[in-house]
């Protein structure tokens, strides 16, 4: 029995690597995708961006204990991604440089806006965007005819537990969902479980409806509600990473979802993924699944 090789990607094809600048480069994820860059073959490093003081100019393999790159770490978002739109002139469905951004909450939004400004196609790993910006970007990105992608989670695995949270959505009234990430993390709750509740809200019906009167002793103790009627709880510890619960109740029994993800290095097959998917795309697109 034969199998039937995987297709190439355009960069693949061509023998030209996919230029790619990396955002928050000497952060944990942005550690990490600087790694896979360089260990895919049809990928190339082009840009590193860090704001960490003192390591404008330096070389961004040996600050990462990979090597000397011949990258320099360099401060000047605008600037860097005026290089890379330089560097590659054919900008546009199927060709231009790619951006992958693992940065802050407080400039995700500017970040995702300035790629597409310069022809650079975003791959948003940054959570905290709200509803409004995502559509402000999907409109500038199908006017620009730009490809960009903001993914909540680029874990395939949870991608999994959405589509089965969202399926037993149909057979359960009761449901609950709590995100546990590191104490680090910005924001809450985390933008994959907003992404999570989204889906399952899709099915157009109303959750925990109420069964007494609650009074909180402390304040915020239920977790947020959505409109839904869902409630979400976010906790911040050290030593954990990133995990999601989905808790579904019913009579005489509970039903629960979970995604532990134990290594960043989880992320890295959907980072790539997205990164040579992203050019072939004319607008913006959400979460991972709509490129699975």
């Amino acid at each position: 029995m034969t199998s039937t090789p995987s297709p190439l990607s355009p960069a693949q094809a061509s023998g030209v690597p996919l230029p790619v600048v990396v955002a928050g480069a000497l952060g944990r994820m942005g550690a990490e995708v600087v790694k896979a860059v360089l260990d895919a073959a049809d990928c190339s490093l082009v840009g590193a961006i860090d704001t960490t003081p003192g390591k404008e100019g330096a070389d961004v393999g040996l600050e990462l204990g990979l090597g000397e790159l011949e990258v320099a770490i360099s401060a000047d978002f605008e600037g860097t991604l005026c290089q890379a739109s330089q560097a590659v002139r054919n900008a546009g469905p199927g060709g231009g440089a790619v951006l992958v951004d693992f940065t802050h909450p407080s400039v995700v939004y500017e970040h995702a806006r300035g790629a597409i400004a310069y022809g650079v196609h975003p791959v948003i790993g940054t959570t905290g965007l709200g509803p409004e910006q995502l559509a402000d970007l999907a409109e500038f990105a199908a006017k620009a005819s730009v490809g960009g992608a903001v993914i909540p989670n680029f874990s395939v695995g949870m991608v999994l537990l959405q589509q089965a949270a969202a399926a037993a959505a149909r057979f359960y009234d009761y449901a609950e969902l709590t995100e546990l990430h590191h104490n680090r993390k910005a924001d809450a709750p985390s933008g994959t479980c907003i992404k999570t509740a989204e889906l399952i809200e899709e099915l157009g019906k109303a959750f925990n409806p109420a069964q007494v009167e609650e009074h909180e002793t402390l304040a915020g103790c239920r977790g947020g509600r959505r409109e839904s009627g869902l409630r979400l709880h976010s906790i911040r510890l050290p030593g954990l990473v990133a995990h999601q619960e989905v808790m579904f109740g019913g009579p005489g029994e509970t039903y629960t979802l979970r995604h532990d993800t134990i290594d960043r290095s989880a992320y890295m097959p959907g980072v790539l993924h997205t990164v040579r998917r992203v050019r072939q795309l004319e607008g913006l697109v959400y979460g991972l699944e709509r490129l699975l």
